[in-house]
């Protein structure tokens, strides 16, 4: 109960878990979360290190990943994630909400709310995901100046710039922003949008020693790969954004169409979470315990004369 009870909370700040994460060897598979109860199923899986995608958070809204949300709506979704989870959370900072100061006042929000890392991308607003077509690129410099903007704001926030230019100005231009960036003070780098295993691996070679992360999105540019295959070109970390929401939506979507032919949800029971798997989730069992286990509050008398 890693929220509630202090000495089950993370002594360690999350930027820092996840530095040595990354730093440890091997490849940070990090699976979207959009909600807690995504951060909960994803830990008891197994995993030690969450993402949360700007795509996700406003497909979950209703609206598009068109650069529309605040700083501290993204604060609310950082918040319920670790507080759920206790998890070194990645969070997707779109543009970084406007330009230097801005981007500042990003890191100290999502740093206070609990996020582990933010990677920030050199697109324009509006900003689209990255593997739409006709993205708007910043100026390279103005870009590491949001970077180095960030690196100063930050306590341990771990700082990943990622850069759209592969699309527009190839992978010499990917790379050119790249180390600018780095230069900069990022402590990794996303090349978003690469659309060949042999991009990927030429993207490596060209930025040997710097932490990469990859992006496996599916229905996208980029081929279907594993975490061992990005990781044996020489890739630390990898997310997969979006996949957790487009499973529950299409659950969801089955689940209502059901509800409406036939005025019963009898026919998607074996498609549900029970409510004791639930209960089992979320751990019901522990809260009422420790509810139980507080002594009730007793107030004062006073002797009448």
């Amino acid at each position: 109960m890693p929220y509630l009870i202090s000495a089950d909370l993370p002594q360690e700040p999350a930027g820092l878990r996840l530095r040595r994460q990354v730093e440890a060897g091997g490849i940070v598979t990090m699976p979207g979360v959009h909600n807690g109860m995504a951060a909960l199923q994803a830990r008891k899986a197994g995993f030690d290190a969450l993402y949360l995608s700007g795509a996700a958070m406003t497909a979950s809204m209703g609206i598009p990943d068109l650069g529309m949300i605040t700083v501290d709506e993204v604060a609310f979704f950082i918040r319920q994630i670790t507080r759920a989870s206790g998890l070194p959370l990645l969070v997707d900072g779109d543009t970084g909400y406007g330009e230097a100061l801005n981007v500042m006042h990003m890191v100290r929000t999502f740093e206070d709310a609990g996020a582990a890392g933010v990677h920030i991308e050199d697109q324009l607003l509006p900003k689209k995901c990255g593997h739409l077509n006709d993205k708007k690129l910043a100026d390279p410099h103005d870009m590491a100046a949001k970077i180095a903007a960030a690196a100063k704001a930050r306590r341990n926030l771990y700082i990943i710039a990622r850069t759209d230019a592969a699309a527009s100005e190839g992978i010499d231009g990917a790379v050119a922003r790249a180390k600018l960036f780095m230069e900069a003070g990022a402590d990794a780098i996303f090349p978003e949008a690469l659309t060949t295993v042999d991009m990927f691996r030429e993207f490596a070679a060209r930025m040997e020693g710097v932490p990469l992360l990859a992006n496996m999105t599916e229905f996208g540019r980029t081929p279907y790969l594993t975490a061992s295959e990005f990781e044996a070109m020489g890739y630390r970390m990898v997310i997969f954004p979006v996949s957790s929401l487009r499973v529950a939506n299409k659950a969801q979507e089955r689940l209502f169409s059901t509800l409406k032919e036939t005025g019963s949800t009898k026919g998607m029971l074996e498609d549900m979470q029970t409510r004791a798997e639930l209960y089992e989730t979320i751990d019901l069992a522990a809260y009422e315990k420790l509810d139980a286990s507080i002594v009730a509050t007793v107030l004062p008398t006073m002797d009448k004369e």
